[in-house]
């Protein structure tokens, strides 16, 4: 029991990242415990990828695809205060070897704060950040994202590295007083698993499309942010898929901006299973987002990226070419431009490495 794992995940992004070591650690018939914080619904998503539903769940699960609209305000801060204290005694209940958390999430950084040496200092587990090292070089953007992965880099004691990139950060700021492995991205695994049983259930559509995903509060909470990506939206030429999570359709409404949305273009749906998601981006012409995950998941398929941001932590994808970084409405229209008119994809090795990523997260913690 000492040998156990824990692995905290609050969101359903994390839990994709995270399931593939979860099903790598069911097959080599390793034991662990599936910690979940409340922050989003993940049962449906622990049926779809076959992982066990979690053994804790430490709040009640929102009924739609959050529990809070704003990241920032007094509910959700006295939450992060509560789930510390609730993550802190059941480890020290459960005295697991490790105890696993990924990314930049509310979630991931009251895990590492409640699991770390400030909170228990003659612990006898490591904690263990998986996705360390991202930087966007500005606390304000993403936020609070960038202060959450800073904060559970500061708090672990194995840091997880996905890329050179990452891991040249993580070596400058910490200068050898942490362990850190680059491993690459479990993306890798997700992605591609997801994939062959997707292409198993769905077929590809005649008509050509883009794929479109908005959903960061930093531009949800902004009127003018979310006035530019609407336009920058309504000039693509090639039909588009926009799966609309209820936060965004929610503050496209208060703004009044959702019946300024090109719907003769557009096609408005509900969100899709991360398997229909990852078929229709693996299939679409290019992709308009501004979240994280699928900047590499346009690695993975090979496919242009328009990125709605002004800064992101994953400049792979802007180095090998794909990926491009804007939130000027004439440079954005200018990019939609050519990626209509076909821009051709240069060769490159993925800098999130092969396959096979989970499997050797398993075998370095063993």
């Amino acid at each position: 029991m000492t040998d156990r794992i824990a692995i905290v995940i609050g969101t359903k992004a994390e839990l994709i990242k995270c399931m593939p070591v979860m099903l790598e650690l069911q097959n080599q018939n390793k034991e662990y415990w599936f910690i979940h914080t409340g922050q989003h619904p993940v049962a449906d998503a622990c049926k779809e990828f076959g992982v066990k539903q979690p053994d804790y769940i430490l709040s009640e699960e929102p009924k739609k695809s959050t529990k809070f609209w704003s990241k920032i305000n007094s509910n959700s801060i006295s939450w992060c205060f509560k789930m510390i204290y609730s993550i802190r005694n059941l480890i020290k209940e459960l005295k697991p070897k490790y105890i696993i958390y990924h990314g930049d999430t509310m979630s991931t950084a009251v895990a590492a704060i409640a699991s770390s040496k400030l909170l228990n200092f003659n612990k006898e587990w490591e904690n263990v950040h998986l996705e360390a090292g991202l930087r966007s070089g500005t606390l304000k953007e993403p936020f609070p994202e960038e202060i959450s992965r800073q904060i559970s880099d500061r708090f672990s004691d194995i840091l997880l590295a996905v890329s050179d990139l990452t891991e040249n950060n993580l070596n400058k700021q910490f200068k050898g007083k942490k362990k850190v492995f680059k491993v690459g991205n479990t993306i890798l695994d997700s992605s591609r698993m997801t994939y062959n049983k997707a292409k198993m259930k769905f077929k590809e559509q005649y008509e050509e499309y883009v794929l479109i995903n908005i959903h960061r509060h930093e531009h949800l909470n902004n009127k003018e942010n979310l006035t530019k990506i609407v336009e920058i939206i309504n000039s693509i030429e090639t039909r588009g898929i926009w799966p609309l999570h209820d936060n965004t359709r929610k503050f496209l409404e208060k703004y009044d901006l959702f019946d300024k949305i090109n719907t003769d273009k557009i096609e408005i749906t509900e969100l899709k299973s991360y398997e229909e998601f990852i078929f229709l981006l693996a299939h679409a012409k290019y992709l308009i987002a501004d979240g994280g995950s699928i900047q590499e998941e346009s690695l993975v398929f090979n496919k242009l990226c328009l990125i709605l941001r002004n800064v992101t932590e994953r400049q792979e994808g802007l180095e090998v070419g794909i990926n491009f970084l804007t939130m000027d409405v004439k440079e954005a229209k200018e990019i939609i431009y050519m990626m209509e008119k076909g821009i051709d994809i240069p060769e490159f090795e993925n800098p999130y490495g092969e396959e096979g990523v989970s499997k050797r997260i398993v075998e370095l913690l063993k």
